[in-house]
Formats: structure tokens, sequence, C-alpha cells
């Protein structure tokens, strides 16, 4: 069922409450000339002048108007239907009096003469200084105050008390329509100087009452339980503080009455009818009990199904889009979803008010059902312009180029929905909304209209950060993914932490070519000390350079190539760094190795949002290598997953995955170096008494090794601690992480969106497994960690939160739990 918004259902209420006082006020006896007219509907406020007699009817020389402080005696004038030089009878006065009320400004008027002058006495109504409400949560202030503003009370206007009681009754029944028994509204009216008024609407709703039982009277064919399966109100549960189904709402109510119809309509019960509907409350206003007595008829069968009217395309191909068939239970949804495919095949091809009218024809006697499917295709449409607004930063080309659905062709509803697509993954924006426009006096052209509501696109930070693995974060970050509106990525970055110091330097042309080709340059240089990483005891210093070209190939498919060079400087400490590191460097007779490297990935995204999706699928395919010329020559995969899956609007679940591997390629490098068997330290090998061993560099260099655990990992386990370890020595009783070239992680995770009303915070449920392995012939299923746990993510305006609780399924003695993860300031 369609509903209508808050906002415009309230403002459609409000409107109509007021309207009898208005018309009230419109009509009237004719007074006695130099009497005053006051409505009897309206309240008591300011003077209350005595009836005066009738004089003769005389020529009005001239017009004086009195008490006005806010109008113009010009205006007042204008709505006066008498003007100098009239003769002023006491019909001309008593229409006087009626349109100067109607006019809604004065409080009291007053026609009196003065010799032949005609005197106009009038006390305003009280301006509306300000307007606060105050205590509502279930009916937005924005909706509110749009309401009110749409019958004249606001700020500014003039104040009506009897249109306040009016609106203080619609808001009563707003709330109980909600649920809402106990809601009381008390509106405050403070009188000021000049002729001014303070407003304030106190509201304090109480709880919705909840619904204790729901008995469907008459189902015989059918559980009751399976029946309410897919309704908004339910009984009192265990999900309810969270889905809030228990709570009474004549909206939901209705909703659910007209799925209780369909449900039947759909499995073929044509006499289907809802009898009688009674809603009780208890007598403290807690408990709604719900009662609807039905009577379900037989069930029907299709007898005969035609497609006649002008099908536009090939009516075989219209045929085969009906999914109903002869001989079938009857179904009004597989009607609705037929004819909801032709009409958006015909949509797609210009028909954009294309209809389909199923026609049935029953037989009660054989219980039959025939169906005429008659499409009637409507002008073929034309699409004059696109326009945008609330782009306030964006330019329009920014948005124009993303549009599928082009000006000057034809209609199509699947690349209007396309484009709208593309416009949320930008990140750009929190809402977008697309509306139609029919071009007056036409019938085959129509506008098209997105309105966007901007975000966020950017961020200054300074000195925020902090995380239990890098401690606090000192840094200067710019970064602006809409930068000056034209939709490229400027990142300037200066951060330094207990174990990083790093510099950066990165911009992205997403729209290189017409064609979405995009360009990039990333230069950065960091000084990282990874003994402070929850790594193996060594520090490295690298400078890199890249420029990365994306190739969009489809819609949701893409190709990166990205070609770069870097140099990292390795160091070691004696006697803590591992003897595995420090064998590799010694192979390859030098700490500083150079590489020039190349990638090339494949991406799909069809998700449906850039922050917060809650269907489509992610995932992507990279390879990169150091090339030939290298000091170090090796490979690596690897491969993301994610897809969102919308189980119900209060449950999203998300499987994801990542698997990545490496190696060298290529000989393995071989040295042979000498050492002093006393002291263990390199020595000449002329040296006396120095002994000599062979050493082996192979395999994936150990600075591009994979870890796992941590927050984007294996929750519930210290950042990069899986895996492969050191030898004990004194300083390291368990050894240190070394990382892995196989690195393998899964993850589900259940959201719940409808939490938090807002869509930069989300809570989950999640459930991870994962680890690291050297090679993937070590290995090992029974080797996997398991963990399970909440988390909570939130892009605060100072930057984004992460924070997880979690509990180790399966964990081994030497690992390191750390339950309670979060990190600030960082990318999630």
């Amino acid at each position: 069922m369609t509903r209508l918004p808050t906002r415009r259902l309230l403002a459609l209420a409000l409107a109509s409450a007021i309207a009898a006082p208005a018309m009230a006020q419109s009509s009237g006896m004719v007074p006695a000339f130099g009497s005053e007219q006051q409505p009897s509907q309206a309240p008591a406020f300011g003077m209350q002048p005595a009836p005066a007699a009738s004089p003769s009817d005389f020529v009005a020389t001239d017009i004086r108007i009195d008490g006005v402080q806010r109008i113009s005696s010009g205006t007042v004038l204008t709505y006066l239907p008498i003007e100098r030089g009239d003769i002023v009878t006491q019909a001309k006065v008593g229409d006087a009096i009626r349109a100067l009320y109607r006019t809604g400004f004065f409080e009291n008027v007053k026609l009196s003469r003065q010799g032949s002058i005609l005197v106009v006495t009038l006390q305003e109504r009280p301006a509306i200084n300000k307007l606060t409400l105050t205590g509502n949560k279930d009916i937005k202030t924005e909706d509110l105050t749009k309401g009110l503003n749409d019958i004249g009370l606001s700020e500014g206007g003039t104040f009506d008390r009897l249109a306040l009681d009016r609106v203080t009754q619609e808001l009563v029944r707003q709330y109980n329509n909600r649920g809402k028994y106990n809601v009381q509204i008390t509106p405050t009216v403070s009188p000021l100087d000049r002729n001014r008024v303070d407003i304030t609407i106190a509201v304090k709703e109480g709880k919705a009452a909840k619904i204790r039982h729901i008995n469907l009277i008459g189902t015989d064919k059918f559980d009751q339980e399976e029946i309410r399966a897919g309704w908004e109100s339910q009984e009192h549960n265990w999900l309810s503080w969270y889905r809030r189904d228990d709570q009474y709402s004549k909206e939901k109510l209705s909703g659910d009455i007209e799925k209780l119809n369909s449900y039947y309509l759909d499995r073929g019960y044509v006499d289907f009818s809802l009898d009688s509907t009674q809603v009780a409350i208890s007598p403290d206003k807690k408990d709604m009990f719900l009662t609807a007595g039905v009577t379900e008829g037989e069930q029907y069968t299709v007898s005969d199904v035609k497609v006649s009217g002008d099908t536009v395309l090939p009516q075989e191909r219209v045929e085969k889009m009906v999914l109903v068939r002869k001989d079938q239970i009857f179904s009004r949804r597989l009607l609705e979803v037929s004819s909801d495919g032709i009409t958006a095949t015909l949509a797609n091809v210009g028909y954009a008010f294309a209809q389909v009218n199923p026609i049935p024809t029953v037989d009660r006697e054989k219980r039959t059902v025939a169906i005429n499917m008659q499409v009637v295709p409507g002008p073929r449409v034309n699409v004059r312009r696109i326009e945008f607004k609330g782009n306030s930063r964006t330019a329009d080309e920014v948005l124009r180029r993303e549009m599928r659905q082009f000006e000057g062709a034809w209609y199509s509803q699947a690349a209007i929905d396309r484009s709208k697509v593309r416009l949320q993954r930008l990140g750009y924006f929190e809402t977008v909304d697309v509306a139609n426009q029919p071009v007056p006096g036409t019938r085959d052209q129509v506008d098209v209209v997105y309105t966007v509501k901007e975000t966020t696109s950017g961020s200054f930070v300074f000195g925020l950060g902090y995380s239990q693995l890098s401690g606090v974060t000192t840094s200067i970050q710019l970064s602006q993914n809409n930068f000056l509106g034209g939709g490229n990525r400027v990142a300037i970055e200066a951060s330094r932490s207990d174990y990083l110091s790093r510099y950066s330097f990165s911009f992205t042309n997403p729209y290189f070519t017409d064609d979405g080709v995009s360009l990039g340059y990333n230069l950065s240089y960091s000084d990282l000390d990874y003994s402070d990483y929850n790594t193996a005891a060594y520090s490295s210093k690298n400078t890199a350079a890249q420029a990365i070209l994306g190739i969009p190939l489809s819609e949701s498919d893409s190709v990166s190539l990205m070609f770069g060079v870097d140099s990292t400087q390795v160091s070691v400490y004696e006697g803590t760094t591992p003897q595995a590191i420090v064998d590799y460097i010694n192979a390859l007779g030098s700490r500083t190795f150079h590489a020039w490297r190349s990638q090339i990935g494949w991406a799909r995204d069809t998700r449906n949002d850039y922050f917060m999706p809650t269907r489509g699928i992610f995932q992507r395919v990279s390879a990169e290598i150091s090339l030939p010329g290298s000091t170090v020559e090796y490979y690596k995969l690897n491969y993301e997953f994610s897809k969102y899956w919308m189980l119900s609007p209060a449950f999203v679940l998300r499987t994801g995955g990542e698997v990545g591997y490496g190696d060298s390629y290529g000989d393995d490098v071989t040295r042979t170096v000498c050492y002093d068997p006393t002291t263990g330290l390199a020595v000449s090998c002329d040296t006396s008494g120095a002994a000599s061993r062979t050493l082996t560099a192979s395999g994936l260099p150990f600075y591009e090794n994979f870890y796992a655990g941590g927050v984007r990992s294996v929750r519930g386990f210290e950042d990069n601690t899986l895996g492969p370890r050191s030898e004990p020595t004194p300083y390291y009783s368990d050894g240190q992480p070394l990382g892995g070239s196989l690195k393998t992680i899964g993850q589900l995770e259940l959201i719940f969106p409808k939490l938090f009303d807002s869509n930069a915070a989300r809570v989950s449920a999640f459930i991870d497994v994962g680890n690291v392995y050297d090679g993937y012939d070590n290995f090992k299923a029974n080797e996997l960690r398991a963990s399970t746990g909440v988390s909570l993510l939130w892009r605060a305006p100072v930057g984004p939160i992460s924070i997880s609780y979690a509990f180790p399924l399966k964990s081994e003695d030497q690992d390191k739990v750390e339950r309670l993860q979060f990190t600030f300031g960082g990318s999630f």
C-alpha cells in the first residue's frame, strides 16, 4: 500500500481541522451601523465594545483607520469595500466588517461615524514572535513545523487562538493513530510587548500501547502465524525492542489489513471478504487487542489468459511476460508482477505512461477466472530536460556525466533508475530522489528532476586519531572526494604515531576522458617501526610513486592498471630481529630494496550505496608483480568479495571473504657468508677461524607478507598477531609474528540498519574466521581462528569510528586475545 509521507498527511489533516472556523468567521448576520461584529466562535481577546445604534445612511467624505500598528492603513483600505464618496448603508457596513474579519488580521472590528467621516477602529491579532516545539520524538520537528506553516501558524504570522486549539486536538489525534494514547499536548501563549506572543507547544508523548493479542476469526484453511508472517503489527515478542512491531499504529494496521486481503487473493480465494475489525484498548491505555472477522470463500483457478490492446512490442514477446497460466490457482500477485513487467519493458522504450489493466471475468459456478491483460501504451515520451536540485557545491557536470538517461532521447525507466544508483554510489550525497515532471501543453515530453542532499565529501583533521595498536596519532590530513565540486579526489596527509611517520599526496580524476577513464597519482614517504606494530622487530623507510589508470568495462565492471616505483630501506635490531629476516637480508647482501611495480585489477560493484549498502555485490581480483630488474622479483594475488542480502527492512546479511597469495619467481638468490663462531657476528672470510654458511633468499619478501588479526580481519585477536611466529627469545618468549604468504579471511555479518535513524551509523553482529600461513602447502583448516561479537561503525563529523567487542570461538594458547577493539580517525 502506498502511503503519503508523515509531513504531507499532517499538513492535510491540520488544514482540514481549521477549515470550519475559517468558514464560520466569513458568515453571520449583518450588524447595525455603528456597532461591531465579533464572531461567536472567537474567544474574547482585547476590547469588547458595546453595540451602538444605527444612524441614517450618509456619504463618506473621508475614511479614517484607527488602531492599526503592524498593518498599514493602505492595506486596510484595499480590503474595505467602501471608498470615499460612497453612500454608507447598513448592508455595506455588514459587508465591510465581514471582509475585514476574513483577512484574519483582526481580533475586533468597529465602524462608527464622526460627521461625514467613516471611522474604522481595529484591534489587530497578535503577531507570533517565536514558535517552539518540545518533547516531540515520534513526529519530527521539521514535519510538525511544515504542517503548522501550511495552515498559517508560523513565526511572523498572525496568531489565531482558535486555530491553536484545533491544532492541539489534531496533534492528539495524530499521536493516537500511532498508538500513543497517553500523549499530552500543552500549548502556552506568552504575551509580549508590541502586540506579539511567544507560542510553546510542549509534547509529552508517553509510550505507545503494545499489541498483546491479535485474533483472526474465520481463518480455517491457514495457520494464523503463517498469515501474519509479513505484518508490521505483531504481538509482543523478544525482538520487539528492536523491530518495534508490537507498537500499535492505525497506519500500520491498515497496511496489514491490505496484506491480509492480498494473502488470500494470492492463493485463489477470490470471494474472500473482511467482515469486521475491532481494536480494543485496556483501561490503562497500555495494551491493545486486535480482532478481525473474515470469510475465506472457495479457491478459484485460471480458465483462460489473453493479451489485448496495442502491445507495441510483438505480441508473442509480451505474452511471455505473463506469468499467469491456464489451470493455475489464481494469484493476484502474479497478475501484478506480470503487469509491472510489461509496464517496465514499455517504459524502457519510451512509453513512460503505459498501463496494463488485468480484466478478470469470474465464473462462480465453475470457480474459475478468465483474465484479459489489456495493454494501453499511451504516447511515446521524450525527455526534454534533466535538472538537478540541491547540489549547492557539486557542479552540474559532475552529476550529468553519471546520467544514463540523456536529454532529447526516448524515456527509459531503467536508464533513469541506473542514473540514480550511480549518483548514490558517488559518496557525495546523503539522499538522491528522482521525479518526472510532465511538460505543460504536451503529452509526449517530460522533464526528469534529480533532487540531492549533499553530505560532507571531504575532511580536515588535525590531531584526531587513536587505536590500541598505534596509540595516539597526531596528524594533519586534508582530503576532498569532490574537490571544488568538480568530482576530483585530492588528499594530503602528514601523520605521526608510536610506530609510523607518513607523508603522502594523492590526486584522482575519475573522468580523465569523457568515457569515464580515470587517472590518479600517488606520492608517499613512510618511516615504520614494525617492533611497535605487533610484527617482527625491524624498521623500514619507504618512498613510492605510482600512476593508476581505471578503465570502465560496463556499468558495474572496471579494470585498473598501476605502474609505480619504490625504494625500501630496512634496518634490523641486533639480538631482537628474527634470524630468518636477518638471513634473508644477508643472502641478498643489501638492506635497500628497489622495485618497479605493475598491477592489474578487475572489480565488479553492484552495491546500492557508497557508505551503507543494503544489497549488491563487490568483488575485486588483483595481480601485482615486481618487474625484472627489481632487487626482489615477486608477485602477489588478491581476491576480495562482499555480498549484501536484504533479508527484511530490519536485517541485512553481509557475507565476505579475502584470499591473498604471494611468491617469488625466477631463481632463488644464494650467498655464502662468514661469521665469528664465538660472537656470531659477520666477518670477512679471510679472518682467521671464520666459519661460513650458505644463505638463500626465496619466496615472498618478508616486508610484503600478509597479516591477520584485528578490527579489519579477525576481530577479537590483537592486530597482525595471527599466523607463523619466530623462535622464542629472551625478549619475546612467545616469538614474533612473521606474517605469511597465504591469507584467508571469511566473515558473516548481520547488520541492523534500523537501530539508528541515521545513515551515518550501523550496528552489526559478526562471525570472523581466518589466518595466515607460510605458503599454501602449510594450509591447515584446523588452524583457522574464529571469533564472534558485535560492532559499531560510525561516520562521525570528526572522522570514522570503529568499535567491536568479540569473543574468540577458536584460539590457541599463544594467541593474543583482545576483546574490545576500536579505532578513531582511521578509515573503515
